[in-house]
């Protein structure tokens, strides 16, 4: 009798959405030339848009950052400092592609490498992180794909360092996504050196290679990437008017395609979506039946801020419910967890957030129980 399933349309929620105008409405579509391409709310989470995003592509360049990210990681932890040196490997210097031109037999800062790579997109600088990071590339990469399942980047196998092509070396648009996120949130007083336009090596300068960091969107990170299997793809961040998009595209034929795909995308998600806070952290949602408890019902409330940003049509057509297996069984602990709130909307991914209990509930005596137990059999509740 516990384990009916309790589809329970919300109260005060949907009062509140009617009072905003949701009613049905049409989606508007998007679309991009892109192979595989994704935009994220950085602040909310919220996937804004999503095209093959978990398939597994080369990822060129752009898997770069996750051999930032593991020199990131060991800075914030103490292992590294900016000031440390590594040396340079011939099998580093001699390595093709884009350059920093470190010179064999030399040492070079830590802070130099990751402009290096960041910057001037150095295969010769990742090379050199990598072998003074761990034994070898090879086992560096390794250390990179298990780091990067921990992280929850699922669709990520990287056989290398630098995103030299290979055909097992993989990664989708939402774990470069998910990456971009951590390095942006975790690491803010390393992130900046992503927004550099510049940086000069051994008398060599160079600049950086993301198209929007020269156009006025507001972007201010991160990497760059092509290879000819890979085609041109970017995994670039902005912030406008407080807001911040994290976005990734991939597959792309040029690079001006790249600039002109990757500035139209930002700018979809700018101009189109607004955020909309549906709950407060603390709030009450609904309640919930309870079941030979000193109360009826229990009141059901999030422990975060609920904060949705949507277009106007999908923010017509929004469905929130709450879900549960109901009645409830007393004794209920304050905070326990009891329910979800699932949110769903044209062209956006469900959403589901944990709903608490709001108060302590008591069992009810023996007599109580026995009451109860008769009243169900008899009206088929408590």
């Amino acid at each position: 009798m516990l384990n009916k399933l309790w589809d329970s349309r919300l109260t005060f929620g949907l009062l509140a959405m009617l009072a905003l105008g949701l009613v049905p409405g049409p989606a508007k579509a998007y679309e991009t030339l892109a192979r595989a391409a994704i935009l994220i709310d950085h602040d909310t989470g919220q996937v804004l848009y999503a095209k093959n995003a978990d398939e597994p592509l080369p990822p060129a360049s752009m898997s770069k950052l996750m051999t930032v990210l593991m020199v990131f990681e060991r800075l914030h932890d103490g292992r590294l400092t900016l000031d440390d040196e590594f040396p340079v490997s011939e099998r580093a210097w001699r390595k093709g592609g884009s350059k920093m031109f470190v010179e064999v037999g030399k040492r070079v800062r830590v802070e130099d490498l990751l402009r290096g790579i960041i910057v001037q997109s150095g295969n010769d600088a990742c090379i050199v992180v990598a072998e003074n990071l761990a034994s070898t590339e090879e086992a560096f990469a390794e250390q990179m794909t298990v780091r990067a399942q921990e992280l929850g980047l699922t669709h990520t196998t990287l056989k290398n360092a630098s995103g030299w092509p290979d055909p097992d070396h993989l990664m989708s648009v939402r774990d470069l996504a998910t990456l971009a996120g951590i390095i942006i949130r975790e690491y803010p007083e390393y992130y900046t050196i992503f927004s550099e336009p510049e940086f000069e090596f051994g008398g060599i300068l160079q600049y950086a290679r993301n198209p929007l960091l020269r156009r006025n969107v507001g972007a201010d990170g991160l990497k760059t990437g092509h290879t000819e299997d890979a085609g041109y793809g970017l995994t670039a961040s902005a912030t406008r008017d407080g807001r911040r998009l994290v976005m990734v595209v991939a597959g792309l034929e040029t690079p001006g395609q790249r600039a002109r795909e990757s500035e139209r995308l930002l700018e979809h998600g700018f101009r189109d979506f607004k955020a909309y806070e549906l709950f407060e952290a603390g709030q009450t949602v609904d309640s919930a039946a309870v079941w030979l408890g000193d109360q009826e019902t229990v009141p059901l409330v999030t422990d975060e801020r609920v904060v949705l940003t949507l277009t106007p049509e999908a923010r017509r057509a929004l469905e929130v419910k709450v879900i549960y297996e109901g009645p409830v069984p007393a004794p209920i602990a304050l905070g326990s967890t009891l329910a979800e709130l699932e949110i769903t909307a044209p062209g956006i991914e469900p959403r589901r957030v944990p709903l608490l209990a709001g108060e302590k509930i008591q069992e009810v005596g023996l007599l109580g129980r026995m009451s109860g137990a008769i009243g169900y059999l008899i009206w088929g509740r408590s």
